[in-house]
């Protein structure tokens, strides 16, 4: 599989899970989604989870959390789906400090930014002085 047929699969698979709702009247889930690719060349899901205090999770964090509890933590590649169908660009702070905690190979993540274009950027360069390389 070449990288366009990966990241379109990887786009395909957050669209599957994307699914704005209510889940109460203080929690509302899935306007976000996101899909990693493994090391070992796994996908894993994830969508946000919005709460009225600050409880909630990004759809990047919710899709490594479950790839750790399926015992893998070696990142590929991550692409995000916005609410309107379109990829969501980099990971937030809290994102990219968790990817860059993994571990050293985590600065050659490849984040999908385009999906018309297959544009992508590195972790190194999203987080060029990252505390934990000193």
């Amino acid at each position: 599989m070449n990288d366009k047929e990966t990241w379109d699969l990887l786009i395909k698979k957050a669209k599957e899970v994307l699914n704005p709702r209510d889940i109460s009247k203080h929690i509302k889930a899935g306007m976000v989604s996101a899909a990693i690719l493994s090391k070992k060349g796994n996908i894993y899901t994830g969508v946000c989870i919005d709460t009225c205090s600050t409880l909630g999770i990004c759809a990047e964090r919710n899709a490594i959390h479950t790839m750790i509890t399926n015992g893998e933590d070696e990142i590929d590649k991550i692409v995000c789906i916005m609410p309107n169908g379109k990829i969501g660009g980099s990971p937030c702070g809290a994102c990219r400090e968790l990817i860059m905690q993994l571990g050293s190979a985590s600065k050659n993540i490849e984040i999908l930014v385009n999906d018309e274009t297959y544009e992508v950027r590195r972790m190194e360069e999203l987080i060029p002085d990252w505390w934990g390389n000193s």
